[in-house]
């Protein structure tokens, strides 16, 4: 259940609901905090600086969440990087990974019935 807490917000004295995360989060014992709109928009620098420090907030409108401004997901592994690590593990092991032959065949058809990008609506 939410408990309310009285935050200061650029000077502004205002009610926060906040919810503790829970315990098998990467990040123990960050809030998410809730706000409305109205006051997000005084100080939005803020609250970027606070998502990027790990906290998530909550912007609401009327009462129901809108917008959550949170650290964004580490980008996933490139191909480059995917086939270096590849040939590190081929190098410890001694032999080569081998794809699975099911995976394998429907990489190939994909490849074989990709199109070329249509980059028309970019101009």
């Amino acid at each position: 259940m939410p408990q309310t807490k009285n935050r200061v917000l650029t000077g502004l004295m205002t009610d926060f609901k906040v919810h503790k995360k829970r315990e098998s989060s990467i990040i123990l014992n960050m809030a998410t905090v809730h706000i409305p709109e109205s006051e997000a928009v005084r100080d939005l620098p803020n609250l970027l600086a606070r998502a990027r420090a790990g906290e998530e907030i909550v912007i609401e409108k009327k009462d129901s969440p809108d917008i959550v401004l949170r650290v964004a997901a580490p980008s996933h592994r490139s191909i480059s990087e995917s086939i270096a690590l590849a040939e590190a593990r081929t190098r410890e092991l001694g032999y080569k990974p081998v794809m699975d032959a099911d995976y394998a065949a429907d990489l190939k058809e994909i490849i074989r019935n990709r199109k070329p990008r249509s980059t028309s609506a970019w101009e």
